[in-house]
């Protein structure tokens, strides 16, 4: 999981750097090129899509940094944590969803990956299997119930 988010970052951060180093400076000399910038609405756009590059890639590099500082030592081998895959169960309206805890703020509800700082994935973190979580979100509690859990090393045992 973690190789593959590094992955992902470095990719992302690759086509960024293409794009603000090659891309966007031809974009600024052909909008240059057609003359007074005050009233140019390519050069404006080009500036602020450079600015936007070096601000997404700040955040890429913070976020590598952060990763590499991960000690998967220190993550729980038998309760959530980052990584887990956790099934719950709904206790009021009995519906069961999986989730798997991400890093940062990455959420991608497509994958049903929520961050750890959300207050779902701070409500389980921690937990192990048959426990409870109540959970405050805007439209109400919820009760979750986690029926099963697979920490990153059981995940990581299972690839293998």
């Amino acid at each position: 999981m973690l190789d593959e988010l590094i992955d992902k970052l470095n990719g992302e951060a690759e086509a960024l750097l293409h794009e603000l180093n090659v891309t966007l400076p031809g974009e600024i000399e052909k909008a240059v090129a057609l003359g007074d910038l005050r009233e140019n609405s390519e050069y404006a756009a080009a500036l602020e899509r450079q600015q936007l590059v070096r601000a997404r890639l700040d955040y890429i590099s913070r976020r590598l940094s952060e990763i590499s500082e991960i000690d998967l030592d220190e993550i729980p081998q038998d309760r959530v944590g980052f990584g887990s895959k956790v099934e719950v169960l709904d206790l009021d309206d009995e519906v069961t969803e999986t989730y798997t805890l991400a890093f940062g703020d990455v959420i991608n509800l497509e994958n049903s990956e929520i961050s750890m700082a959300s207050p779902i994935g701070k409500a389980l973190l921690g937990k192990s299997g048959g426990e409870e979580a109540e959970i405050t979100l805007p439209g109400g509690r919820v009760r979750y119930r986690i029926l099963s859990l697979a920490t990153i090393h059981d995940l990581a045992r299972h690839e293998d």
